[in-house]
C-alpha cells in the first residue's frame, strides 16, 4: 500500500504535526510526501530526510502559496492515482483539505485516527474521548486525518527520500487569499510543547490570568493555555485554547490553574503525561484525572509556587 502524506509547513521548515502523520502512514505501507507551497525546494529537502519516507513530491507553484483547500485538494486527486490512502496531520489546515479530497474521490474520510489496527480499519475518539470506536472502512481509496497526540513522531533526520516534481494543476479561481494576521509568541507552541500551564474562568480576569500565568510558565519554561470558558470570557486569545474545540495536547506536564475540568477541555489534555490541577474546588472533575492535586486558593498557590521555582 502506497500512501501519500500532507507535510505542513511554514515555507521554510515541516511542521512536527507531520512527523505523527509519518508514523501512522508508515503502518499502512510504503510513505510518500506531498510538499505543495512556493519556493519550498528546502522544505521538501527537509521532509526528504525524514525516516522512513520513500519520497518526496514536490509541487512548486504560486497556486499553493497560501495552501488553499479549493487549489491543492485537485492536486492530491491528481496523485491519488499512483497512491491508496492519503493522510493529513489534524490540524486546520489538514482538516480543511482532507474533506475535499475525499469528496473529489467519492469516498469517506476517517477523522481524527487515534491508532491504525489493519489496512483497512482504525480507532478514533466519540463522545469527547469518553469511547473509542473501530471503524472499518470499504472504501477502495482511504483518506484519513490524524490526532498528533495519539502517534510518535517520526526521526526528522536519517532518511533518504527521493524528491520528485510534479506537474502542478494550478489556480482553480474559487478562493484567493487576502491576508492574515499571526500571533506571534515567544513561548513553545502548545502542540509541541513538553510543559503547559493552563488557566480557567476562576482567574477572574484578563489581568489576572496574566499576572498569575505568565510568570508561572516563564519560570518552567512552558506553553501557556487556556480553558474555552477563560477564552469566551476574554481572559486569553482564541489561539490558547485547549479543548475538544480548540488544541489537543500531550506534553510531559500539564498544569491546570484554576479549571474545573469539562469534558469538552479534558478532552484536550487528558493524555498528558503528568497533570498537575490547582482549585479550591476538591469535588472538581479535573482531580478525576489529575496526577498531582493540589486544593487551594490558585491566587496564593500560585504565586508562592512560582516564587519557589
Amino acid at each position: 500500500m502506497k500512501t501519500l502524506v500532507w507535510v505542513e509547513h511554514d515555507g521554510t521548515s515541516v511542521k512536527d504535526a507531520t512527523l505523527a502523520a509519518v508514523t501512522a502512514a508508515g503502518k499502512l505501507g510504503e510513505v510518500h510526501l506531498l510538499v505543495a507551497g512556493e519556493g519550498v525546494g528546502a522544505v521538501a529537502e527537509a521532509a526528504a530526510r525524514i525516516a522512513g519516507v520513500g519520497k518526496v513530491h514536490l509541487a512548486d507553484d504560486a497556486a499553493y502559496a497560501h495552501a488553499l483547500a479549493e487549489n491543492v485538494a485537485p492536486l492530491v486527486v491528481e496523485l491519488m492515482g499512483h497512491h491508496d490512502a492519503f493522510v493529513c496531520p489534524a490540524t486546520t489546515t489538514g482538516k480543511n483539505i482532507a474533506p475535499r479530497v475525499a469528496a473529489l474521490l467519492d469516498v469517506m474520510q476517517v477523522s481524527d485516527i487515534l491508532s491504525v489496527e489493519g489496512p483497512d480499519t482504525f480507532t478514533r475518539a466519540i463522545y469527547a474521548g469518553n469511547a473509542i470506536a473501530t471503524v472499518r472502512t470499504s472504501d477502495a481509496k482511504l483518506v484519513l486525518t490524524v490526532r498528533g497526540t495519539a502517534f510518535d513522531k517520526a526521526e526528522p533526520q536519517g532518511g533518504s527520500g527521493v524528491v520528485e516534481a510534479v506537474s502542478t494543476t494550478g489556480d482553480k479561481g474559487l478562493s484567493t487569499f487576502e491576508g492574515s494576521e499571526i500571533a506571534a509568541n515567544a513561548r513553545p507552541e502548545l502542540t509541541s510543547a513538553k510543559i503547559i500551564v493552563s488557566g480557567g474562568r476562576a482567574l477572574g480576569s484578563g489581568e489576572q490570568f496574566h499576572a498569575l500565568i505568565d510568570p508561572l510558565a516563564d519560570k518552567l519554561g512552558a506553553g501557556v493555555g487556556a480553558s474555552r470558558a477563560a477564552v469566551d470570557a476574554g481572559y486569553a486569545p482564541n489561539d490558547y485554547q485547549v479543548g475538544q474545540t480548540g488544541k489537543i495536547v500531550a506534553p510531559e506536564i500539564y498544569v491546570a490553574v484554576g479549571i474545573s475540568g469539562a469534558i469538552q477541555h479534558l478532552a484536550g489534555m487528558k493524555d498528558s503525561k503528568v497533570i498537575i490541577a490547582i482549585n479550591k474546588d476538591g469535588d472538581a472533575p479535573i482531580f478525576q484525572v489529575a496526577d498531582i492535586g493540589l486544593v487551594g486558593d490558585l491566587f496564593k498557590v500560585v504565586p508562592e509556587l512560582t516564587e519557589k521555582l
